[in-house]
């Protein structure tokens, strides 16, 4: 008989504490990544150099606390660097200082330097920025600052050495695609960088090793919104998967949702119903633009309000927005079920005025993606700029190549890149519309300095420019206020391994109700000498996917910024807590343990994520394309001109590169005065 009362050793007492898996102390928090978590990979690393160049040497196992804070000084290298990246400590602070008549910049240094143009911003759209003027005029000289530790803008690079190898995962953008072609301008930049997508994509992915051992999709079920935790995997999940309405019954049967709640949800997904009959196509389309995806599951297909929790995520990823916040017609354009009874024909969409998210006439484009994501893209630009910061030749052995930074900012170059260095005033040399130079500030280790350049291109937040050039036409810097960015979150997790999703037959995890809404080992990729882990024994990467949007608020810019508040004011600690919990409660019947298994976190924070798009469902999407905010904040003032996908709204890679080319031609168009 086992011993009871105060104080007994009992079993059911021990029983109780093995069985808390949500304590810090079995989450591993606290736990000091050190030096044999890595598998000895950083000593490993260091001696295979051949793979991985010097970044290998800079793999501190203690991430950021090891580096120096300089580019100039050896040991410099924040794609290694993990913990709180993306919008890190030190590249904001300046920024909120200046929005709220804070800021102080005290005594302003000057070196004399002068350029013929400086980027302010080294995003892809920055980094373009300075390609095409340098096609244009190949010595001019150009600087581009930018407030990051890392170029790259969004595009960031995280990299882990972890056994030995490297292993690579996006901390920001990660595909090339668009939902329309690439005009000639970006296609051609993208071409002339050796990137051939449709090749790259034959020859580089390795889906097939997921695939053999049977790992499919699964949707968590957390007990807080569902009632019990519960992971459910199969091809029952896939839309394209054979005999898919009986594979998503047997699914939806050991799932904790009610019957009919299954069954409302089996009718979507696998339903030929015309909820809207009677309607012409054109018709439904119009119908469908004006009312969320959240209200024609509800009140035109009928659907249970039990149902809503189990979709309400479904369009994080893509729009930043829940159900209730994205317009039928764009989930309709992008795959997302209950439709496929309305008889819409696709290719009619933009022929009858109607424009669907991820659908176009002539077809989307590209959709390749590097292993680190769009820092491939970022890391090419470089490479071009500034020849030896990155060696190499290809499109492929850039992946493993190591960036020198103490290359970036050097006098002799001909283009410079200035990181840690915050912008806070940039105006026009005299009156703008006879200006022959542009003058700007920027804060750098603790100090105010001057340069001036022939030509500005703003790359960056379009929504901080009307503090930093406040001489703005009023009209303009109300628009530009308007473009407020997407605030997300991309966490990459190191692991020891990928049993767990091997004997859970598991690649992804969708979460309804979960803090992060996606949980994705690392896409299997051959990429020139680079290449993800083979077996379920060896260290991975997972990506974990938040977007914090506040469904219920008046508006989507007011979601935006609710998400923004919460993310500056989220610790990395709480991130690391609710990593660690989800990922031990998902994968528990693998035999997962967050403590264990956990190496290291690197949590890409953006508070201002990607660009602001129009939304039908909040914007009016009638009138003229010269009175958009985008638009009308763009315009060239003096010679400073704007760029950046929020110039484009629209937040995909060639939006970027077309808005830095647009903004350069109209600089060179509109030449300074004699």
């Amino acid at each position: 008989m086992t011993p009871q009362g105060p104080g007994a050793p009992g079993r059911t007492e021990r029983v109780r504490v093995k069985r808390d898996r949500t304590s810090d102390e079995a989450l591993g928090m606290g736990r000091r990544i050190n030096r044999r978590d890595f598998v000895d990979g950083v000593a490993v690393a260091i001696g295979a150099a051949a793979l991985a160049g010097p970044a290998a040497a800079f793999a501190g196992p203690e991430g950021s606390g090891r580096q120096p804070n300089d580019p100039s000084e050896p040991g410099y290298y924040p794609p290694t660097r993990y913990g709180m990246r993306g919008s890190h400590p030190g590249s904001f602070e300046s920024a909120h200082a200046l929005r709220d008549g804070a800021l102080a910049t005290g005594e302003i240094s000057d070196l004399g330097e002068t350029y013929d143009l400086i980027v302010v911003g080294g995003g892809i759209s920055g980094l373009s920025a300075a390609w095409f003027f340098r096609q244009a005029r190949p010595d001019a000289r150009i600087l581009i600052l930018d407030n990051h530790d890392d170029f790259g803008g969004h595009a960031k690079r995280n990299e882990f050495h972890l056994g030995g190898g490297l292993q690579l995962m996006n901390g920001g953008t990660l595909e090339i695609d668009s939902p329309r072609p690439y005009s000639a301008v970006a296609a051609g930049l993208i071409a002339a960088l050796g990137v051939d997508p449709p090749s790259l994509e034959k020859t580089c992915s390795r889906d097939e090793i997921y695939r053999r051992r049977g790992m499919t999709r699964a949707v968590f079920f957390d007990r807080e919104t569902f009632g019990r935790d519960a992971l459910v995997a199969g091809n029952g999940w896939d839309s394209g998967s054979p005999h898919r309405a009986n594979a998503l019954a047997a699914l939806l049967a050991r799932s904790p949702l009610s019957p009919r709640e299954r069954a409302d949800i089996l009718r979507i997904e696998t339903g030929h119903q015309d909820h809207l009959p009677g309607l012409t196509v054109a018709e439904k389309m119009d119908r469908l633009s004006r009312i969320s995806y959240r209200d024609y599951l509800l009140n035109v297909a009928k659907a249970v309000p039990e149902v809503i929790p189990f979709y309400q995520n479904r369009t994080h990823d893509e729009w930043g927005l829940g159900i209730d916040g994205v317009s039928a017609l764009d989930c309709w354009g992008f795959g997302l079920p209950g439709f496929e009874g309305l008889g819409l024909d696709r290719r009619r969409t933009e022929r009858m005025g109607f424009t669907a998210a991820g659908y176009s006439q002539t077809g989307g484009s590209y959709h390749f993606h590097f292993p680190d994501g769009n820092a491939t893209i970022a890391r090419l630009l470089v490479r071009r700029l500034i020849p030896g910061a990155i060696p190499g030749n290809t499109a492929t052995d850039v992946v493993t190549a190591a960036c020198d930074y103490a290359r970036l900012d050097r006098p002799e170059g001909g283009v410079r890149i200035r990181l840690n260095s915050m912008a806070v005033r940039v105006a026009n040399l005299g009156d703008p519309a006879s200006s022959k130079g542009v003058e700007v500030v920027y804060l750098r280790q603790g100090k105010a300095w001057r340069a001036r350049s022939g030509a500005c291109v703003l790359a960056g937040y379009n929504m901080m420019i009307p503090y930093l050039a406040p001489e703005l036409p009023a009209e303009q810097k109300a628009a530009l206020h308007q473009l407020v960015k997407v605030p997300l979150v991309y966490a990459t997790v190191a692991l020891a391994d990928w049993r767990a999703f091997a004997r859970l037959k598991v690649r992804a995890i969708r979460a309804p109700g979960g803090y992060f809404s996606t949980v994705t080992l690392a896409p299997p990729q051959k990429v020139g000498a680079y290449a993800t882990a083979l077996t379920p024994d060896e260290p991975i990467l997972v990506r974990m996917v938040r977007t914090p949007c506040k469904p219920g608020a008046a508006t989507e810019r007011d979601q935006h910024r609710a998400g923004r508040y919460e993310l500056l004011a989220t610790p990395f600690e709480v991130f690391e807590r609710k990593i660690r919990g989800q990922l031990g409660r998902s994968l528990s019947g693998g035999g997962f343990d967050p403590a264990r298994d956990i190496l290291g976190i690197a949590v890409n924070r953006w508070p201002h994520g990607y660009a602001y798009e129009f939304n039908p469902l909040y914007d009016p999407i009638d009138g003229p394309e010269s009175q958009k905010a985008n638009v009308v904040g763009r315009q060239r003032f003096g010679r400073i001109a704007i760029a950046n996908s929020d110039a484009g709204a629209a937040a995909y890679t060639d939006c970027a590169i077309d808005q830095a080319h647009r903004a350069v031609n109209e600089l060179l168009a509109a030449r300074a005065p004699a």
